[in-house]
């Protein structure tokens, strides 16, 4: 079941971030934005950016100089220590963000052992949850986050999930023929949200895209009560542009 390559732009973003963090740890006494810029090889546009988002979530400190050394957050998920509660508590930060930011119900997902698991979530009494009606594990074919899963498995790996978990109909939008799904996965471009228009559930739509860290297969999604399904291609939009500090807490 490996994951199929495809490259995704919050991905993209990690990898500069990583390479920017690399070169800042290297230097104790600090580093300028101009030896960033040639050290890294980065547009001096796409480096600020970076180091903007860099800043914001704490894996960088700028000096009164001006010259850069890496942040707290960097020294603690990179150090000793309950690395994985400290990884958990900053995800749930990001989540909780999002949902605010957004209003919608946010969910981390991973694709473990061959079966769909959202890890963590962020919900509220104006953000619902969507109600597991049926279980995750058995719908990836009719949910936004099941289908961004599936997206990123090759051909095997969702025969494989497909074979265990039937393609049921859960709803008169749920797309049950594996023939047309594959289709469907196969044309999903990897940089466009993944839509689920009330195909698992009546009354909730979501959205989800990609966060890949390293071998492993996830997902950053959203959802939202059928009466602000006017907002869903905004917000889809909105969360995948955000989705890149959520995969740097992941690759850290």
């Amino acid at each position: 079941m490996a994951p199929k390559p495809v490259p995704i732009v919050p991905f993209r973003s990690v990898q500069y971030a990583l390479r920017v963090l690399e070169t800042v740890a290297k230097q104790r006494d600090g580093v300028t934005e101009d030896q960033l810029a040639r050290r890294t090889g980065l547009p001096p546009g796409h480096l600020a950016h970076l180091l903007l988002m860099l800043r914001r979530e704490g894996y960088l400190e700028q000096l009164v100089d001006g010259s850069f050394v890496v942040g707290e957050s960097f020294v603690l998920l990179s150090s000793g220590g309950d690395r994985n509660q400290m990884q958990r508590e900053k995800l749930q930060r990001h989540l909780t963000r999002l949902r605010d930011d957004l209003g919608a119900a946010i969910y981390i997902s991973r694709y473990l052992d061959g079966e769909v698991k959202i890890t963590q979530f962020a919900a509220g009494p104006r953000t619902p949850a969507v109600t597991e009606w049926v279980d995750f594990k058995a719908a990836a074919h009719a949910s936004a986050v099941g289908k961004c899963l599936l997206t990123q498995l090759d051909y095997d790996g969702r025969r494989d999930h497909l074979s265990r978990h039937k393609t049921i109909r859960l709803t008169s939008r749920t797309t049950t023929n594996e023939r047309v799904l594959f289709s469907q996965l196969d044309s999903q471009p990897p940089t466009v949200p993944v839509l689920d228009l009330q195909e698992y559930a009546i009354g909730t739509v979501c959205a989800a895209v990609p966060v890949t860290a390293g071998s492993a297969v996830g997902c950053l999604a959203l959802s939202l009560p059928i009466e602000h399904a006017h907002r869903l291609r905004t917000a889809a939009h909105k969360l995948n542009r955000q989705a890149a500090p959520v995969l740097l807490s992941l690759s850290i």
